[in-house]
């Protein structure tokens, strides 16, 4: 119960990867926080590469960084999706600038890029899109899971256990 009042923005968008949104979701449910599947507007279900179908709580547009205490960004192919939205970047730069948990894994990397708060930072990635980051000026590490402050990442779903803990960890401060 170590999340109990904490809230949680996931972002999801359609082919979304089904692991990198259900086992945070319910790892931080474990923890008794309130978690909130936030889309871009473009529908109200989405669907995982496999299928699988996500409700949205809430879009992007009607949220906002005072209500949250931390943002995970899954991957799959929806971050190229999430990343095209102005609401779903600003939600994502104003959490990280106002120094809230941006946790992001997979190819959630993408959607930091588009915020534009990668520079200077080390994080890891699904290495399809390590060079995105290193042009955007990340210092790209190979790790299961890298914390830098208050962004914290992942390669891939091997990682999400490591992902998780740390999430955890840095909200129960």
């Amino acid at each position: 119960m170590k999340l109990k009042g904490k809230n949680i923005a996931i972002l999801v968008e359609n082919d979304y990867q089904d692991l990198e949104v259900w086992y945070p979701y319910y790892r931080m449910k474990e923890e008794n926080a309130n978690v909130i599947i936030v889309g871009t507007g473009s529908s109200d279900i989405y669907k995982s590469k496999h299928g699988y179908e996500v409700k949205v709580d809430k879009t992007a547009d009607k949220v906002s960084e005072k209500d949250f205490d931390a943002v995970i960004i899954p991957g799959g192919w929806a971050p190229d999706r999430l990343r095209q939205y102005p609401a779903i970047v600003n939600f994502v730069r104003d959490m990280f600038n106002k120094g809230k948990i941006v946790a992001s894994i997979c190819h959630g990397g993408s959607v930091l890029v588009s915020a534009g708060i990668v520079k200077g930072k080390t994080i890891t990635s699904y290495k399809a899109i390590k060079d995105d980051l290193i042009s955007a000026g990340a210092n790209f590490v190979d790790k299961e899971v890298v914390v830098d402050k208050n962004l914290i990442t992942s390669r891939k779903p091997d990682d999400l256990p490591a992902f998780c803990r740390e999430i955890i960890a840095a909200l129960s401060d």
